[in-house]
């Protein structure tokens, strides 16, 4: 396994090293739990631990059903769960929040187990699973990771915790968003001092992530090496030629898996059948989801037009709602390159410079980065290899082409209309909790 830059332990004994500080720190312990090999080499790391110390204690396991999965993923989420139940506690969840999709123009998101399309449900939901009536907290307006952060409350309330903390296997090699929530200082709400253990509700509440610092190629030794089960969907992603980083083990229509829905129809054609009458475009997007047809790879600006006008083109055809999304992202996009400017590094700075592009250059930014604060306009298009980086309105085009509602494309994060919803949604729901205990 991978050793870590000077020094001695290696990954997996860090990750033992990790373990002994929750288990001693916490007596609410819980993973998160997706069925993939991430979450999946973490949940066996804490069974055999647990195992292994002999400790007094049963381990949460919290496991988002969303209804549509591949079988071998169903299969080994409910093998694991059997073959250790006698020192696990199941929280399968099967709810009907609403989850993104990239699917429709028309549709930002749909609900697993809604109640309304139960005869076009893809499978059964599997017994013993937890369901709306078990969580006073739940409302039709909740998305998928809304809930996930009030299960952490309702939890820490029904186990009468002192600290409860939720191990996710999240690792920094995956993105740099995930590398940022682990080394960015300015996330001051460390747990002791960790950089690993995020503090979200006075110290009682943790989220922690003990394998950020593993690789692809150390989950899978591990998986080899002690022998552990794991989601034999891998082998067949293997064997149908997709590259170890991209094989990944997440909801079908989000804008990451576009590309690979595809293979549901080759690997798992009998949830296919299912899943095309289920979610609006899913079809479409299996067929077109690595073509320019939703914005995948190149596309092309139609005769006589520019990138701007095809813009507003593409949203003159929005539902009114989706359009003035669009149109509220593009805005603080401008404001934001207008007024504070976005970091590019020199070589990008001088590119633009020899394309003549207008722009003011500042000489440090606010952000822990060597690149300067670049301020400039929106540009139609342009051609240079950090064309990403850059406020063009190709890029908008590109969004609303790959029905990427959230622009995340565009490096969008949730706003801050967003942001202060969810922030209000958690303080009433804390102060529902004291009432409820008062």
């Amino acid at each position: 396994m991978a050793k870590v830059a000077n020094s001695h332990p290696n990954v997996y004994e860090l990750a033992q090293q990790r373990l002994h500080t929750i288990f001693a720190s916490f007596d609410n312990v819980y993973v998160s739990f997706s069925g993939g090999k991430d979450s999946g080499v973490l949940l066996n790391l804490c069974i055999d631990y647990i195992r292994k110390h002999g400790l007094k204690r049963k381990l949460g396991v919290f496991h988002m059903d969303y209804e549509i999965q591949y079988r071998d993923t169903i299969a080994y989420v409910d093998k694991t769960l059997a073959a250790n139940r006698d020192i696990l506690e199941v929280y399968r969840v099967c709810v009907p929040f609403k989850v993104q999709t990239c699917t429709s123009m028309f549709q930002q998101y749909w609900r697993p187990w809604e109640e309304s399309k139960r005869d076009l449900w893809v499978r059964k939901m599997p017994e013993g699973c937890l369901t709306t009536q078990d969580f006073p907290f739940f409302t039709e307006t909740m998305w998928d990771y809304e809930f996930q952060s009030r299960f952490a409350e309702w939890l820490h309330e029904r186990k009468h915790a002192t600290r409860t903390c939720c191990l996710i296997g999240i690792r920094t090699q995956e993105s740099f968003n995930r590398w940022r929530s682990i080394y960015s200082d300015r996330n001051n709400h460390r747990f002791r001092g960790e950089r690993w253990i995020r503090e979200w509700r006075c110290g009682h509440i943790c989220s922690a992530y003990p394998i950020f610092d593993w690789l692809t190629s150390d989950v899978w030794t591990a998986n080899g090496k002690f022998g552990w089960p794991y989601n034999r969907l891998y082998d067949l992603y293997y064997m149908a030629g997709v590259p170890l980083d991209n094989q990944r083990v997440a909801s079908p229509f989000i804008s990451p898996a576009i590309s690979s829905l595809q293979l549901y129809k080759a690997i798992d054609p009998d949830t296919w059948g299912r899943m095309i009458g289920r979610v609006n475009g899913a079809n479409f997007a299996q067929l077109y989801g690595r073509t320019s047809a939703i914005g995948w790879q190149s596309i092309k600006l139609p005769k006589g037009l520019t990138w701007e006008r095809y813009m507003h083109f593409l949203l003159s055809t929005l539902p009114e709602e989706t359009r003035r999304s669009y149109l509220e992202k593009l805005s603080v996009s401008i404001r934001f390159w207008r007024e504070k400017g976005g970091c590019l590094s020199d070589k990008t700075i001088a590119r633009l410079r020899q394309a003549g592009v207008p722009m003011i250059v500042g000489e440090k930014s606010g952000y822990r980065t060597d690149k300067k604060p670049v301020r400039m306009e929106y540009m139609d298009d342009i051609d240079v290899p950090e064309f990403s980086q850059l406020p063009t309105f190709k890029r908008i085009c590109i969004c609303i082409l790959k029905n990427d509602h959230a622009c995340k494309y565009m490096g969008f994060s949730p706003n801050k209309k967003e942001t202060q919803r969810r922030k209000k949604i958690m303080e009433q729901y804390e102060t529902l909790l004291r009432n409820t205990r008062g």
